[in-house]
């Protein structure tokens, strides 16, 4: 048995500390081990919860600059990093944004992608050179991710940001993060502390992932990439993909698969417009320009 008191909890951040479920996780059976972490999973979007209101002030901020001809950044180091880089890498292909528009940017480049580059994380300069580096403007969107709350390299490029004037919002697990932009939006889930102290790709992973997914996707909605629930911006570029665009065509036009075919070959693989087409009997320029007349939101012109 572990000693329970085996240290003085300092003032660290709560991902550091000592999980009292998880002492003696060591010696537990793989069942064991899988019921701990799932029951600390289960607590992670009613954490995600509390902070529902301050999510949707970032949706809300990431679609005023979209709009606007701004752009989204996603800054962290380690896991929050690759987790900024993966939701930036799937907006284009779901919602059919330039990758300029939605960008992900991780502590040491991108080799540390898929190898761990010592120190990246600790260098604010570094942060500070990637803001300029990306010639970071006022109607861009810098969002830090820090699970600490405390990293050098997300600190420096959210001061830099703020110098130029972009709004800031930061993603951590910390309830007072000491990097947190002056003025700007916190986003800061209590998940209290890990299975396996300071392993943040756990608990503050999930809970991160959870959170970008609602601020990427919620922007997504409103600026018009879905109808209903289906993403009418998808880009087919895969047989996958071509597939769903068929279907989502079928779906809201009620044709057969060889029309939605056709209407998409005709409107240049725009799934969005190729609805248009279909629905209203005009050809891809007309379509594309009763788009852009309701700013490229379906629902208004169908």
């Amino acid at each position: 048995m572990v000693n329970k008191s085996r240290r003085k909890q300092r003032d660290i951040g709560p991902t550091e500390k000592d999980n009292p479920v998880s002492l003696d996780i060591d010696v537990a059976s793989a069942l064991k081990i899988a019921e701990i972490i799932n029951r600390q999973d289960q607590k992670i979007a009613l954490a995600v919860r509390s902070q529902l209101k301050s999510i949707a002030r970032a949706i809300v901020m990431v679609q005023g600059a979209l709009e606007g001809g701004g752009r989204l950044f996603y800054i962290g180091a380690g896991t929050s990093g690759r987790l900024g880089v993966l939701d930036a890498a799937e907006c284009p292909p779901t919602f059919g944004v330039s990758p300029q528009k939605v960008q992900g940017i991780i502590a040491g480049g991108k080799k540390a992608l898929w190898k761990s580059v010592e120190g990246a994380e600790d260098n604010p300069r570094a942060g500070v050179e990637v803001i300029r580096k990306a010639r970071v403007q006022a109607q861009d969107i810098v969002c830090g991710i820090s699970a600490s709350g405390k990293t050098p390299f997300v600190r420096g490029a959210l001061v830099e940001a703020g110098k130029r004037k972009a709004r800031c919002i930061l993603i951590t697990c910390h309830p007072s993060p000491p990097i947190a932009p002056p003025g700007g939006l916190v986003i800061n889930p209590s998940i209290g502390a890990e299975v396996i102290a300071g392993s943040t790709r756990l608990k503050a992973g999930t809970a991160t992932k959870m959170i970008l997914n609602m601020i990427s996707t919620g922007a997504m909605i409103r600026l018009g990439k879905v109808y209903g629930n289906l993403m009418v911006d998808v880009k087919p570029n895969s047989a996958k993909l071509k597939d769903r665009a068929e279907r989502i065509i079928m779906t809201v036009l009620g044709c057969t698969r060889s029309h939605a075919r056709k209407l998409l070959r005709s409107a240049k693989n725009q799934t969005k417009v190729a609805m248009v087409m279909g629905a209203k009997g005009c050809n891809l320029r007309e379509a594309e320009r009763l788009l852009k007349q309701k700013k490229g939101i379906l629902r208004k012109v169908l």
